[in-house]
């Protein structure tokens, strides 16, 4: 697969802090498909997800962490990648912020393949944000994974198949896409 003019691949919240046992595997995926892009000369929408004090996170869930370096700084193995990046920082679980629609209409993204941290919240809503607002969500699953483990991830990926179609979701090897291999 090579990307077209209004594709983009956008790493939701591959920040230290969502980083676990359970979902560091996706990290040499997640920089691969990364490298390839942007070797394509193509877009990479990378977000980092900033929480605050009195956010409805630490209001209604009690969950007080990703509000300060290292927690909120896009991993190590991203960094050389940044600076050839869109970055954007958001405060709740979706991509389609105000700023992040207006990035989408200013660049005419139309598909936005999607990976990140973590599947059932962040990289979901991003999912259900892009469909919601025209963009065609590609989910590539093995780029995907939740800090929480597999039953969290796996109830992602049930819910988006639910709520973009099946047809959205792929991995790195069905797009076409080299996959790094396995250590």
């Amino acid at each position: 697969m090579r990307p077209g003019l209004n594709d983009v691949l956008v790493v939701v919240d591959v920040q230290n802090g969502f980083v676990s046992p359970a979902s560091a595997h996706v990290i040499p995926v997640v920089v691969n498909l990364v490298d390839q892009w942007q070797s394509a000369g193509a877009p990479v929408l990378m977000t980092r997800y900033v929480n605050y004090e009195g956010s409805p996170y630490t209001r209604l869930l009690q969950w007080s962490k990703m509000q300060d370096s290292p927690e909120i700084d896009i991993v190590p193995e991203l960094q050389p990648y940044v600076a050839d990046s869109h970055i954007l920082d958001k405060r709740i679980y979706t991509t389609f912020t105000a700023e992040g629609k207006d990035l989408f209409t200013k660049h005419a993204w139309k598909t936005a393949y999607i990976v990140g941290l973590d599947t059932e919240s962040c990289v979901a809503q991003t999912a259900v944000g892009a469909f919601e607002n025209n963009v065609r969500p590609v989910v590539i699953m093995d780029g995907c994974a939740s800090h929480a483990g597999a039953q969290a991830h796996d109830a992602g990926m049930f819910v988006m198949r639910r709520n973009i179609g099946a047809a959205q979701m792929a991995t790195s090897v069905e797009l076409g896409l080299k996959v790094p291999m396995a250590s």
